[in-house]
């Protein structure tokens, strides 16, 4: 049985991982570099001014000592290249490198001044120096290629949802907007701390969890996101839950894909409203859609990537845009309201031949639900 509080799967605590080439002085890394120096604001809450954009195939040091896409490179070999102070001491943070099987990285010095060192912010130069800087000295170490003293890099990881990956959502949801990106994020962070930790014991949630009125949908698919899938006619039926149990159930799955991303700046999931047997022009309750909307919009900006609702005659459809109308114009656009399963497919990634040999699509729900039993409490 799980914990049956859920908490918030991002924190802006970073996790810290230090990396050695002391077993191979002159190898490459193995990533390709992110230049976070660009003099734009999205940059802001970054720490370091260059991080892992993408990892290389092949058996590469990077891939060896963990590393992931996004970690921040904040210091190289003791000397600090921060855009501004840590704001944890070391010291309370979880350094991730002890769990990477035989790797070990000694420091030189845990002395205040070789600290001092390594929390070096970099300022007040002309744009694009201080990534130059980094690279700079990472060329300096490796040539001189000494196993007394290999290149040593000191990362930061952090979460999809702490300011450092999330502000550049905000800021794209604000069209670049500072002052209402800011207002946005910190409504987000207010939010946040007054929802998690959510009771999964709650009996509202509880039955729509136990009914899988809202699950995940677990089919792989390289190019794109995890799906929430969302039964509305099971939804309609259920009886003694609120329209908050259903907010608190995409929530938390929406939390639990988010968390998975490969790249925590760029997150994102699908939703598939299953309408089978429900009635549109009679029967729809917008009401749990406004609900739902409400609280997705503002906390989870630029992490939808496309909304599916299934099946929707083409009729209802076209008048669509009157039954969405508390949906902005941006998020309406990864709106998919239609009755064609060959788009539905196309849209999510699905095998048609996959969905009508399971007899429809509720019964390929039920074949690929991902397992939540960890949620369900007697």
């Amino acid at each position: 049985m799980g914990n049956p509080l859920f908490d918030s799967t991002s924190s802006e605590k970073p996790q810290i991982l230090s990396i050695s080439f002391a077993s191979d002085p002159s190898g490459s890394l193995g990533a390709q570099l992110n230049n976070q120096d660009k003099g734009m604001t999205s940059e802001m809450f970054t720490p370091s001014y260059a991080s892992i954009q993408r990892l290389l195939d092949g058996d590469t040091v990077a891939r060896k000592c963990g590393v992931e896409v996004g970690d921040c490179i904040v210091a190289v070999n003791g000397e600090g290249f921060r855009r501004f102070p840590p704001d944890f001491k070391e010291d309370e943070l979880e350094d991730v490198t002890a769990a990477i099987e035989g790797m070990t990285v000694k420091e030189d010095s845990d002395d205040d001044a070789a600290k001092k060192l390594k929390a070096t912010v970099v300022a007040g130069k002309p744009t694009g120096d201080a990534y130059k800087a980094v690279l700079a000295k990472i060329k300096s170490v490796k040539k001189l290629a000494d196993p007394e003293k290999p290149l040593v890099l000191n990362l930061e990881r952090y979460g999809w949802d702490s300011r450092v990956n999330a502000w550049p959502r905000f800021l794209e949801a604000r069209d670049g907007d500072v002052p209402a990106a800011m207002m946005m994020i910190q409504q987000h962070e207010a939010w946040r701390a007054q929802t998690f930790p959510i009771d999964l014991t709650n009996k509202g949630l509880q039955d729509i969890l136990k009914a899988k009125a809202v699950s995940e949908l677990d089919v792989e698919h390289d190019s794109l996101p995890p799906c929430v899938y969302v039964n509305y006619g099971k939804l309609q039926t259920l009886q003694d839950h609120k329209p908050q149990d259903v907010v608190n159930a995409f929530v938390v799955f929406t939390e639990i894909m988010l968390s998975r991303a490969k790249n925590p700046s760029a997150p994102r999931t699908c939703q598939f409203i299953d309408l089978s047997g429900v009635s549109i022009s009679s029967g729809f309750r917008v009401d749990i859609l406004k609900k739902v909307y409400a609280a997705f919009e503002p906390n989870y900006p630029e992490t939808l990537h496309k909304m599916v609702m299934y099946p929707v005659s083409r009729v209802v459809a076209a008048s669509s845009k009157m039954l969405l109308s508390f949906v902005n114009e941006k998020t309406k656009k990864k709106f998919i309201v239609t009755d064609s399963l060959d788009k539905v497919c196309e849209e999510l990634g699905w095998d048609k031949a996959d969905v009508e040999a399971c007899g429809g699509v509720t019964e390929f729900m039920h074949k690929h639900e991902k397992a939540g039993d960890a949620m369900i409490f007697s």
